[in-house]
């Protein structure tokens, strides 16, 4: 009897000490919520502009209430919105307090679409302005090398690398491993989607000739695009980059680095703040005043151009996989076709651009926003601006459009769509022991389970309603680019493609980033004075809170865990919520 009051009581104390730390937990978290809202940031004169990159570049700002905590001992992954980025570089070139940007970029955790826009964006402002743009860091990655070279000085320190070494993409196979656990994956793909990778990791041990010569295509197309982009800014040729990058410069320190060309200077971190101190009329040994892009983007613009017109463009994000949410982030059909129905009624809205980065999903919620945009472009001027990706479903979504303007790095295409059903019945039958009976009331009311290979009759039941599917996506494509079916098809079966590859074939109309297809957006629709309007609205911090708080703090508590590792919670999430017919990228495409 003792012993069970000892327990009892333990219990009591140990739910008791939870429960106060909890507390205390909630009560840091609302005051560093309550600081981060009241804060106020001052530019000062003589001021520099710091773009640190290292943070994950999404196409817009969160308005995550965890996403700045900081809270000792518990520090989440954080992200930056490329508006913030593009917006604070639009700023600077007109505000005379800033006189100079700093780039912060070891490596830079963004797409190739991103960092374009961000590069030209950099190229404008030097330009505009006049003003320089000085790049300092211990290494570079490639992303972040290409970037870098846009600067009027290019330091590093002198025993910094840069890493040059060529382009890559890897794919995981999984197909051994379920032999071996007696797991049959069923494909089903469209006809002729020789290019439609995303299955093949689950029926080969390694990447089919078709999956390489499109892989190989793209990343030649990032490769050279990349390879001009220094070529112009530093004036190395490039036949000499392609030499440099199969020497391998990754290992090469110090002097061969300005050698080579690839940076200007080698200098330690006192001596490049001595630069930016002369740079901003700093004086020597003082402090200089610096202000991130998030705090910038905040701050009131100086001329106010647009600010208070009537005519509005809307600019509604599509950002992630449709139909499958991981936390708050994916796309939901029904909230954005709510979104695109309520620009298209609202007379104050002269144009909508509809910015994608999505490489697809469900091919039902695909149609369901393309049937709004449609509906939408029957009334107003709709373009379709590309980010990093905007490829299967991101490319249905957007093919109605008027104009579609995407990145010379963007990754699209991807016409094409699968079906994938697992037949467990070996490894549940034969390795684990568990069997299965059943009754039914008709001949085929149990339709492909997960415990047996598919009839004849469920194969070409269900590859039929493939083919239909994706005769659809061909349809819908042919009348939205204006161009033969069998045209769309040849350029389709699956099959990806960049930015510059489809405004070759006729995929995209324009090449550019989001401020691109505002201005084509305005132009088309015969307007001078407007502002844009991003939408969906964001909700307040607090709101964000209480509404979606319980899985907004099991993210962020994973994201912190787990760091870069989070990408596979986040794909076995993905998996496990795909549903039905797929309208997808082959894979998620990691640059290296």
């Amino acid at each position: 009897m003792k012993g069970f009051f000892k327990y009892v009581l333990a219990t009591i104390v140990g739910i008791f000490i939870v429960s106060v730390l909890g507390f205390f937990l909630f009560f840091m978290i609302i005051g560093a919520l309550v600081s981060s809202t009241e804060k106020t940031v001052i530019v000062q004169n003589n001021s520099m502009l710091v773009l640190n990159l290292e943070k994950e570049i999404v196409d817009r700002a969160p308005n995550d209430p965890f996403e700045d905590l900081n809270i000792p001992g518990l520090q989440a992954a954080q992200r930056i919105g490329l508006d913030e980025i593009l917006k604070s570089i639009d700023k600077a070139a007109t505000d005379d307090r800033i006189k100079t940007i700093y780039l912060n970029a070891r490596f830079i955790n963004g797409g190739m679409a991103s960092i374009e826009e961000i590069r030209n964006a950099l190229l404008k402002f030097k330009e505009k302005s006049g003003k320089p743009i000085y790049a300092y860091s211990e290494m570079y990655d490639q992303k972040a090398y290409y970037l870098a070279t846009v600067a009027d000085k290019l330091v590093i320190h002198p025993l910094g690398t840069v890493d040059f070494r060529g382009l890559s993409s890897q794919t995981i196979f999984f197909k051994n491993a379920l032999d071996k656990l007696g797991v049959e994956m069923q494909i089903l793909r469209g006809p002729n989607n020789k290019f439609k990778g995303a299955v093949e990791p689950f029926m080969l041990d390694k990447m089919s000739p078709e999956n390489k010569e499109q892989t190989m295509t793209y990343l030649t197309s990032l490769w050279n695009k990349m390879l001009e982009g220094i070529e112009s800014e530093r004036g190395i040729p490039v036949d000499k980059l392609n030499q440099y990058a199969d020497e391998v410069l990754t290992f090469k320190t110090g002097q061969i680095l300005v050698d080579y060309g690839l940076v200007d200077e080698i200098k330690y971190k006192d001596e490049v703040l001595e630069d930016l101190r002369q740079i901003t009329g700093v004086a020597p040994n003082k402090g200089i005043p610096i202000i991130g892009a998030e705090d910038y983007a905040l701050q009131p613009g100086r001329s106010g151009k647009g600010s208070f017109s009537r005519n509005k463009i809307a600019v509604i994000y599509a950002s992630g996989d449709i139909g499958i949410a991981v936390g708050s982030e994916g796309i939901d059909a029904e909230k954005l076709s709510r979104e695109i129905r309520k620009v298209r009624q609202d007379s104050s809205y002269k144009a909508i651009v509809l910015r994608i980065d999505s490489p697809g999903g469900s091919a039902f919620e695909s149609d369901v926003i393309l049937r709004e945009v449609k509906l939408a472009a029957e009334e107003k001027v709709v373009v379709a601006s590309f980010g990093d990706v905007a490829a299967s479903g991101g490319y249905y979504i957007a093919c109605a459009a008027d104009k579609i303007v995407a990145s010379p790095n963007t990754i699209t295409g991807s016409i094409g769509i699968f079906g994938m059903i697992p037949n467990a019945g070996e490894l549940l039958n034969d390795k684990l022991g568990i069997t299965f009976d059943e009754v039914k009331t008709n001949e085929h009311s149990n339709l492909v389970p997960l415990t047996r290979s598919m009839t004849e009759f469920e194969r070409n039941l269900l590859q039929q309603y493939i083919v239909e599917g994706y005769e659809t996506f061909i349809n819908h494509v042919s009348d939205g680019r204006g161009m033969e079916a069998a045209t769309v098809d040849a350029i389709g079966q699956g099959r990806v493609w960049t930015g510059e590859n489809a405004l070759e074939i006729g995929l995209v109309d324009m090449l550019g980033g989001l401020n691109d297809a505002i201005g084509l957006a305005a132009e088309i629709a015969g307007i001078d004075d407007y502002r844009t309007v991003s939408l969906p609205y964001l909700p307040d911090p607090f709101e964000e809170l209480f509404s979606t708080g319980t899985n907004n703090i099991r993210n962020w508590w994973l994201k912190k865990e787990l760091g870069a590792n989070y990408i596979f919670y986040e794909q076995y999430k993905k998996v496990s919520q795909m549903n039905g017919v797929m309208a997808r990228m082959p894979y998620d495409i990691e640059i290296h």
